[in-house]
Order: C-alpha cells, then sequence, then structure tokens
C-alpha cells in the first residue's frame, strides 16, 4: 500500500488492526483478520513518525515531521483536529493518566503535554443539550456563554489544551519517547548515549504532594502574619505539571542509542532494553520505589557481527572460511555453520587475504600498515609499516610468493613471504620482505596481478587505469574513459579481459592485449563500491552504493541478474574459489551470504520481472487526479494498483466472457431443441470447465473470485469495467440464495454498489436484481449471525460443562489462579521463616 519506507507500526489493543505510516506521508489502517487494507488518511505534509490508537474510542492521533500532530475519527475517517504548539519536526508521542493526556517530544529539549477531555456522547443525543454541554466544557476558557453557543466543530469529539512542558537534560531532538504497558514511566532519549526516564504519579500521590505544599504554604503565611499582625488570606497552591511527572533517573549505556522499551515488573522493578548503534543490546533494571535508583546492567546481547562497517571480505583456498574485518575487529567464520571462529582485535582494515596455506591471514589498515595474524592462536604476528598513508588494495602473487600493494602514498610495493625464526616462542613465523617500489604520480585505489603473473593493472585517482609488465615494471597501456575515478576492476581468468567499476556508476570492458574497450555498461544508480570475476568463467558480479548486487556477463555484455536483500549501499563482495557462494557486506551492519543454486536462468524471464518492477513504480508514482486541479480527499483506498490487481482484474473479466460464452451456446441448445422437437445431445463444455472437474460456470467465476488475494480483492474490482458490474451482480443475487461464501459475495457487492452507485440506481435492468438481493442478503446474512451466536453460547456451555466434570480451568483464568497461588505460597514461606 506505501510508496516508500514504512516508519511506523502499531497494533490496536484487539490485534485486529493495524496502524501503518509511511515516508509517503500517508497512514493506512489495515484489517488484520481479513488481510487487507481498510483505508488511507492523508493530511500530513512530512514523514509519519508516530501513531497510537485509543483504547475505548474508534480514534487515531498521528505524528508528523511537518510539526503537526492530527486527531483521526475512524468512524468517518476524517481528520477533525490538528494541534499546532509546535515549531519543529514532532519525533514521538505517548497517552498517560488513562489516555487523558498526551506527551509530544520534538526536536527541541522540551516534552510537551496536553490535556485532553472527551465530549460525553450521551449529552449529544438532541441539540439543545450538545450546546448545553459545550458550555459547561468551555466555561474556564471564556465565561461568555454566547460564544459557547456558536460551536466549534473541531471539539464536538474532544478538546486538547496544552498543560505544560517537561525539560530534557538534551538539547537534541527526540529519537525515541515511550512508555511502560501502565503509562506509569516515561522513558525517553535523543540520538546520544544517555536515557533519561521521567515517573508519572498516581492522583493519590499528586494530591498527598498538593496538601503537602499547602500546609507549607501556610506555615509560611502564617509566619508572615505574625511579623506583620494583619489577618491571613488563604494560601492558593496551583497544581503543575512537574508535580505530576518528576524526573526518576537518568541511564548511561556503553554506545548512542537507536531504540528503547520498558517494562514494569512486580515489586516496582522496572526493566529498559536498549538498541545501540554499534549492533549491540543491553537491558538494565532499577527498582523505581527507591528514592534515588540506579540502574545495573543485567545483561548484554552481541551477536556474532561486527559493531562497525565490515569493509573487507576473502574466502579462503579451501571455499570453508570466510574472513572478515572491520573498523575495530577482524572475524573468522565457518561457511557452512555460519559461526565465529575466531575474533581479533586489529586496526581499521581496508583489504585482506588468506596466506596460501590459510593458517595466516593478512590485513592492510587505514593508517598504512600490514597486519599479519596467526589462525590458530588468533594473536597477532607483526605489524609491518608499509605505506605512508591509506593502504587500499592488497593482492597475492600468482604465484603464492608473495604480495603486491597499493596505498595513498602514490606508491605500489612488492613483498615477498619469508619464514624467520621468532625469539620469543623459539620457533618459524612468517613476514612478509619488501622487495620493490613502483613509483606513481596519482594515489592508488586498487591493483591487480593478471592470472599469467604478465601484468600489474594499477588504478589511480585520475581516473585511468595503468598497466604495467610484472618482470620490468615498464608501462605497457592506459586505460582511459571513466569520468570519475576506478574503484574496484578485475582481471578474467585467462587474462584476456579486464573490467574496472567507478564512481560515476559505469562498469568499462577491456581487452587486455590492446586496451580497447569492448563495452561501457551502465551498472548501478551510484558508484560501483567492488567488482569481481566468477573463478574460471566470463562472468563478474558488481556491488553498488544503489544496496544491490548484479551479475554480468563480460562476453554478452548483458545483466543476467540482480540480487537484493541488503537495505544500504554494499561495501564489498568475495565470490568463493569454486564459485558456488558469494559473501557481502553492506552499511546495513549485515553480512550475507548467497548460494548458487542449479536452478537455470533464462534471462527473458528476469527482464520481464524487472519490466514488472518498473511498470509497477510507473503505477505507484502516476496518482494524478483524473481532473487537472482537483484535491484528493482525506480518505482513500488503503490498496494501489499493481500488476497483481490488473491481471486479478482481467481473470475475473476471462471468467465473465466463458460464463457469457457457455450461456449463450446452452440458450442456443434449448432453442434448437425447441425447433427439432426432440433432445438433442448438449453442447461441449469448455476445456477449462472440464479441467476444474466439470463445474458449472457460475461456480468458475465465484472460484476466480476467491484466488484473488484478499488485499487485493477491491482494487481489483476498481479496475474492473462497468459492462461487467450487471453480470456480476445477478451472480452475487444467485450465490447468495445458494449460500456459497456469504461473506465474500457481500463485501464485493458492498464493495461495487459503492462505487457505481450512481449507474447501478439510474439501470432499469437492474432493479429487480437489486430488489432481490436486499431480501436476500438480509436473511442470508443474519442467518450466519444467528448460527454464529448460538455456536459462540454452544461453546460457552461446554467449556463450563468441562470445567465443573474435570476442574480444569481454561485460557486466561489459568494464569491469574496460578499467580494467586504463587503469592498464597510466598506469604506462606515467609509465615515459616518469621516462626522460624
Amino acid at each position: 500500500g506505501h510508496k516508500s519506507a514504512v516508519t511506523v507500526i502499531r497494533y490496536d489493543t484487539l490485534g485486529a488492526r493495524l496502524v501503518t505510516g509511511s515516508s509517503d506521508t500517508d497512514v493506512i489502517v489495515w484489517d488484520i483478520i481479513n488481510e487487507c487494507g481498510l483505508y488511507r488518511l492523508r493530511g500530513h505534509k512530512d514523514v509519519i513518525t508516530q501513531a497510537l490508537f485509543l483504547k475505548d474510542k474508534n480514534l487515531l492521533v498521528t505524528s508528523s515531521k511537518d510539526s503537526f500532530v492530527k486527531w483521526w475519527d475512524l468512524d468517518t475517517q476524517h481528520c477533525f483536529k490538528t494541534l499546532l504548539g509546535h515549531r519543529s519536526e514532532v519525533w514521538g508521542m505517548v497517552l498517560l493518566n488513562q489516555q487523558n493526556r498526551l506527551l509530544t517530544g520534538s526536536a527541541d529539549s522540551e516534552l510537551r503535554a496536553w490535556d485532553i477531555r472527551y465530549l460525553q456522547q450521551e449529552k449529544a443525543e438532541g441539540e439543545p443539550e450538545v450546546k448545553k454541554g459545550k458550555t459547561l466544557l468551555e466555561d474556564d476558557d471564556d465565561g461568555d456563554n454566547d460564544e459557547g453557543l456558536d460551536e466549534n466543530p473541531e471539539d464536538r469529539i474532544l478538546s486538547c489544551q496544552k498543560a505544560g512542558s517537561v525539560l530534557r537534560d538534551a538539547r537534541d531532538r527526540v529519537v525515541s519517547l515511550t512508555a511502560d504497558a501502565k503509562a506509569r514511566v516515561i522513558a525517553c532519549h535523543g540520538s546520544n548515549t544517555v536515557l533519561e526516564l521521567f515517573t508519572v504519579l498516581s492522583e493519590e500521590e499528586v494530591q498527598k504532594k498538593m496538601t503537602k505544599k499547602l500546609k507549607k504554604a501556610r506555615k509560611k503565611a502564617a509566619k508572615c502574619v505574625d511579623g506583620a499582625g494583619e489577618e491571613a488570606a488563604e494560601p492558593v497552591v496551583e497544581r503543575m505539571l512537574k508535580d505530576e511527572i518528576i524526573r526518576l533517573t537518568n541511564i548511561k549505556a556503553s554506545a548512542k542509542i537507536r531504540w528503547m522499551d520498558c517494562l514494569s515488573c512486580a515489586g516496582g522493578e522496572l526493566k529498559v532494553a536498549l538498541l545501540l548503534q554499534n549492533n549491540t543490546i543491553e537491558t538494565y533494571s532499577l527498582k523505581t520505589s527507591n528514592k534515588t535508583p540506579t540502574a545495573n546492567k543485567t545483561a548484554r546481547l552481541t551477536l556474532g557481527g561486527h559493531r562497525t562497517d565490515v569493509r573487507t571480505l576473502t574466502f579462503s583456498s579451501d571455499n570453508m572460511a570466510i574472513l572478515s574485518a572491520s573498523g575495530d575487529a577482524v572475524k573468522v567464520w565457518n561457511r557452512s555453520t555460519l559461526q565465529v571462529i575466531r575474533t581479533m582485535a586489529c586496526e581499521y582494515a581496508l583489504c585482506s587475504l588468506f596466506v596460501p596455506g590459510d593458517r595466516q591471514i593478512i590485513l592492510g589498515s587505514k593508517n598504512g600498515n600490514l597486519q599479519i595474524f596467526e589462525l590458530s592462536s588468533g594473536s597477532l604476528l607483526e605489524t609491518v609499516d608499509a605505506h605512508d598513508g591509506a593502504l587500499w588494495s592488497l593482492c597475492l602473487a600468482p604465484d603464492q610468493r608473495g604480495i603486491v600493494t597499493g596505498g595513498a602514498d602514490k606508491t605500489v610495493k612488492f613483498w615477498d613471504f619469508e619464514l624467520i625464526k621468532d625469539e620469543e616462542a623459539g620457533q618459524k613465523r612468517l613476514t612478509v620482505k619488501h622487495t620493490r617500489t613502483l613509483q606513481l604520480e596519482e594515489d592508488v585505489l586498487c591493483v591487480k596481478f593478471s592470472p599469467d603473473s604478465r601484468l600489474l593493472a594499477v588504478s589511480l585517482l585520475d581516473c585511468t587505469v595503468k598497466i604495467f609488465y610484472t618482470d620490468t615494471l615498464k608501462f605497457f597501456l592506459s586505460l582511459y574513459g571513466h569520468k570519475l575515478p576506478v574503484l574496484c576492476l578485475d582481471i578474467s581468468h585467462d587474462s584476456m579481459l579486464i573490467a574496472t567499476g567507478s564512481a560515476d556508476r559505469n562498469v568499462k570492458i577491456w581487452g587486455l592485449d590492446f586496451g580497447d574497450c569492448h563495452r561501457s555498461m551502465f551498472a548501478h544508480d551510484d558508484s560501483v563500491m567492488f567488482l569481481q570475476f566468477v573463478p574460471k568463467t566470463h562472468l563478474f558480479f558488481t556491488a553498488g552504493k544503489d544496496k544491490k548486487i548484479k551479475q554480468w556477463d563480460a562476453d554478452k555484455f548483458e545483466h543476467i541478474q540482480t540480487l537484493e536483500g541488503h537495505h544500504r549501499e554494499v561495501w564489498c563482495l568475495a565470490i568463493s574459489p569454486n564459485g558456488d557462494h558469494i559473501a557481502s557486506s553492506s552499511h546495513d551492519k549485515s553480512l550475507r551470504l548467497w548460494e548458487r543454486t542449479r536452478e537455470p536462468i533464462i534471462l527473458e524471464e528476469e527482464k520481464e520481472m524487472e519490466r514488472e518492477a518498473e511498470f509497477e513504480e510507473s503505477m505507484a508514482k502516476g496518482d494524478m487526479p483524473v481532473v487537472p486541479g482537483e484535491t484528493p480527499g482525506e480518505a482513500a483506498p488503503a490498496g494501489k494498483k499493481t500488476v497483481e490487481t490488473v491481471k486479478a482484474a482481467e481473470r475475473i473479466m476471462e471468467a465473465l466472457e466463458l460464463y457469457r460464452e457457455e450461456n449463450r451456446k446452452l440458450e442456443e441448445h434449448k432453442y434448437a431443441c425447441e425447433s427439432a422437437g426432440k433432445e438433442l445431445p448438449p453442447p461441449k463444455p469448455n476445456p477449462i470447465l472440464v479441467a476444474f472437474g466439470n463445474i458449472s460456470p457460475s461456480r468458475y467465476v465465484l472460484d476466480v473470485i476467491q484466488k484473488v488475494r484478499s488485499s487485493e480483492l477491491e482494487v481489483s474490482l476498481l479496475v474492473l469495467p462497468f459492462p461487467y458490474v450487471p453480470e456480476l451482480l445477478q451472480l452475487f443475487s444467485s450465490y447468495i440464495q445458494q449460500g456459497l461464501q456469504v461473506e465474500l459475495v457481500c463485501r464485493c457487492l458492498f464493495f461495487l454498489l459503492r462505487i457505481h452507485f450512481g449507474q447501478i440506481c439510474s439501470n432499469q435492468m437492474l432493479l429487480s436484481v437489486i430488489d432481490e438481493l436486499r431480501t436476500n442478503t438480509l436473511s442470508k446474512v443474519q442467518e450466519i449471525r444467528d448460527v454464529m451466536g448460538f455456536n459462540s453460547a454452544a461453546l460457552q456451555f461446554l467449556q463450563r460443562e468441562i470445567e465443573s466434570k474435570e476442574d480444569v480451568t481454561f485460557f486466561a483464568d489459568a494464569t491469574g489462579r496460578l499467580q494467586e497461588k504463587k503469592k498464597k505460597r510466598r506469604k506462606r514461606e515467609r509465615a515459616i521463616l518469621t516462626i522460624a
């Protein structure tokens, strides 16, 4: 239903309805049981930040970045009130005091409180009573009864007035604001590491506080009177918001907080769960009954993953281990079990590789160092100072005897593996020895050996790729054509092709014999971050900042498939040596493992799916008004036109045409029998009906409607042209008479009547059908209601019978009684202890 990211999801108290808000500024209310959208509410001008259902009233309150809080009446689906008291975006809301107070958090350090007063429904039966109720409500605002009579339409349901504000310690915006289930504790945090907790006092506690204040004020007044010798006036103590909401404590987390939730437990204990920026969850516990409560960290959930973005990935030579390195740690994973084998602290890693034999790993860091780790012990063997700037690229020599590195200090350095004796351990260990240096004019971004060891490709910051002979380091070719620097490159297994990916969003394929550009392809919607050939093929994968991974054919210059799954920029990927697996890492803090299946890819199908996705996008965007200048209303249908809804409408139309055709055949057969004066053999039924088990044409139409997904049914009927509607209505009448799928048929019927009301009423032919539908529908629906009522009563009776027989308690009662038993047991234990 939404055109862009969903920003808020909230259930109602029964769990039967769901409200979602989105970046497209729409709010949609969904029916969970029927699995379809009820309606779309329009009115906000920016991203929706929060939506709350009210418990006993059919009302909804929403907040948005447009600085407004809107109240919606869900019976009539319109916005009846807008709160205008915020100067900036509203980021969070919470309902307090049995939903008689609304607390909102915005981009400043104030939490604004609003008092909600609901008008009594029973007073609104007659006109004079409504006005009377209005003046009673408004008399504290304006004593003028004449103004009270002139009723403001906004305040017919409720009135909302600012009650004051609570000041936070933080100066930045509210990131999230929530309360526990009983709305006694409010938790709130900004974009820093501090969570602020406030407690909401009950009415009794507030009254106690006020009487204390009044006593103090009287004492003070009495002292003043004694001094002045005059008669005392009765002191007045005003009830403020700070008397009702008081600061409880602050909790300092180990990193910036992204989200939180809190839960009140027995004995005044509050449990708080925090989701942190660095991929960690922490839980805290504190006693709210204490005068100065202090929070204790009870648990910390850290998944096997990294705390920061992974910038480099490598597979081991046996395809079994995956190395991933981030800004603070390097991890080695078992590919088959997806478990972490080793975690080692490291510098900010940019590139990595397994040393031949898979016993050691080498990392290139942002500081320009090479770090060598031993996997068996998980220890750092050596840190080699390799480059003066960031070490951007690292490549293993094809003879596996050394490596080549490229850095931001405009040099490419060659290193050989060596075994030296470790004086501390008394055994040999691996090190790298610097052998040659190639000096260049620009920063080096990527280096690659050709698999035949003949050439070395180096991409530079001046947007070119230079190719040198490996043995003499003589210049061979310069590949220029990219408009922005080449961030990644790879050479095919036969050393015939080189593919380059650039920040200009293009991928170019070049021949390595003459340096000619075979093809330039627009690959991603943002920078191409990584590129690698599949071993022993001319297929390659690219990863981009547009969240996608794509596969290409370098011979036919075709896009084969797109792997979608990451939610943010994809930084890098690694292909296993056998080509069966791909690992990818992204800014969404996830590592994803992709497996090659044996299922063949049909390019035409992939292209068809892409076209369908584009068509759906264009349809989602193209909801321009039919009449120029016409503004859409506040409420609209929740569903949107998609390829599926169009196909569903086409299937219904085809079924109705088949029904028409079969009816025409039967009429012709009847006429032929009458003309011949004897019974002729019946016409052959349509093969589709035979395939469905020789069902009747009308039953086939119902089957087709049944197969349309519940969420797409309304939009499919909306797309259906009107000439098909009269026939459908006649079919609906027969279905209801036979008692077939009454609920579904009624849903379709009421929707068609609502959208084609004028045309149906003006059609004389349909009057008899509508009249028939009216009587049949009412009687059938009443019948179903009676059956459901009878069944419900019977089930309750059975429950009572079983309980009385077996003394078994059902459902909710059991938990309540268990808690009571536990309480009694505790009391007994305490009594025994005291006696002892």
